[in-house]
């Protein structure tokens, strides 16, 4: 898949392009792993190849991003050069920064251009180990047809939530639609469950798991009440194959128009106003609702990737200048548009053609720049330890082996061992 190259955005030439012409080289590239990464990637990743004399080759990573974390730590550890730029998730910079080039000699300052607190958080060290690529945040996508249809606004808070959908699912199921769903999300036990389950704890004043200080919060009565809040929803709501759910087992019920409401991440919103798309038209976006009780307020998990150059590449140097390509701002912009993926420049959240396309970012900002972070920072290596000790017991609460209350107790318990002193 290629097209021709438009101008550069005004302010944002891509002067390190040229960087790029170097020795013919043959570059992998992970574009992730659904529809939507693979067009709105793979089509420029190759046209960069064939500007610049290179051959580009796509690599699709597992789905899940536990498998894809996996999967990466055993390619580091037989130092692997199979994948020279390899897109990495938010929280993962800490854990694999042994295995990544720094960039900043090939990015000559141009990182100042994104959100700050991204660039931080690609800093590990003193090394810029990755660029942004796009950020993310949890969203709640609801259908303004049936919400108008059955007189239920945009829900507030979780038990509006609960309540409206029940209302369509149980109208809509006596209609004829024997199959259909109130809402959608991602309950599979892995990393895509820590992010839903962050944000019910949060939204319900119940913390972050592990605060920036390092202290493990979970175990108070706002996160059980929180778990206890989203397994209700399980055979009510939700059927009870979301427990084996992830983003797009979610967004496949969602997008053949089986339910109402659906957590995801807004790369569902140009899937879902597809030409092919059942439900083109009648997507409503907001941000996620907000808890009860002390401390409640609106929550969404910070989400997003970066590309980094795998330090056992032959070809670092021109995997590097596709980095910088692949992260410019008319790169980003185009990605803006036809795929929404927000930006990670703060510049072209004002730009009009991104806000026709995607009304939403505009309105939205401030849940994408006031995200909550899951705790890999404060956590470090034994992140991946921490979210899986999270995963496993709101799992447990939401299949209904468990309460609430002794789940965030186990959980304190366990991560007290996973600490070990410190983290």
């Amino acid at each position: 898949m290629t097209s021709r190259l438009t101008r550069p955005l005004v302010g944002f030439a891509l002067s390190f392009v040229a960087a790029a012409a170097c020795q013919a080289a043959t570059i992998t590239i992970s574009c992730g792993s659904n529809a939507a990464d693979l067009e709105f990637c793979g089509k420029f990743a190759e046209e960069w190849g064939k500007k610049n004399g290179h051959e580009v080759k796509m690599y699709t990573p597992p789905a899940s991003t536990t498998d894809n974390l996996a999967l990466l730590r055993q390619q580091f550890a037989a130092k692997s050069s199979d994948v020279d730029v390899i897109m990495i998730d938010v929280i993962w910079p800490g854990v694999i920064k042994d295995h990544l080039v720094d960039l900043k000699k090939y990015s000559k300052g141009v990182e100042s251009t994104h959100f700050p607190a991204i660039v931080t958080n690609n800093t590990v060290d003193g090394k810029l180990l990755g660029m942004p690529w796009f950020t993310d945040a949890g969203l709640l996508f609801y259908r303004k047809d049936l919400l108008e249809k059955y007189g239920v606004k945009p829900p507030q808070t979780w038990d509006e939530l609960a309540a409206g959908a029940k209302k369509i699912m149980d109208g809509e199921r006596a209609a004829g639609s024997a199959d259909f769903q109130g809402f959608v999300f991602q309950a599979k036990a892995y990393e895509g469950l820590t992010c839903d389950a962050l944000e019910w704890v949060h939204s319900f004043g119940g913390g972050e798991i592990v605060d920036k200080a390092g202290n493990i919060t979970i175990n108070n009565p706002q996160a059980a009440k929180a778990l206890d809040t989203a397994a209700s929803w399980i055979g009510t709501i939700a059927p009870g194959g979301v427990l084996n759910y992830g983003e797009e087992d979610a967004r496949g019920v969602w997008q053949n128009g089986k339910a109402a409401f659906m957590r995801n991440w807004p790369y569902a919103w140009s899937l879902g106003q597809a030409a092919d798309s059942p439900i083109k038209g009648k997507i409503g976006v907001a941000a996620l609702p907000a808890g009860t009780g002390p401390g409640a307020k609106k929550a969404a998990t910070l989400g997003g990737w970066q590309l980094a150059v795998n330090k056992y590449s032959k070809n670092v140097d021109a995997a590097a200048a596709l980095v910088m390509y692949m992260t410019s701002a008319e790169i980003q912009k185009k990605r803006a548009v036809g795929g929404s993926y927000n930006p990670t420049i703060p510049a072209l959240y004002k730009d009009a053609d991104i806000l026709k396309a995607n009304p939403f970012m505009g309105e939205l900002l401030d849940v994408f720049t006031n995200a909550v972070a899951r705790p890999s920072t404060a956590t470090g290596l034994k992140y991946p330890e921490v979210s899986q000790t999270f995963w496993d017991a709101t799992h447990e609460v939401l299949s209904k082996k468990s309460k609430g209350a002794d789940a965030v107790k186990k959980m304190e318990t366990k991560l007290k061992q996973v600490k070990r002193n410190k983290w």
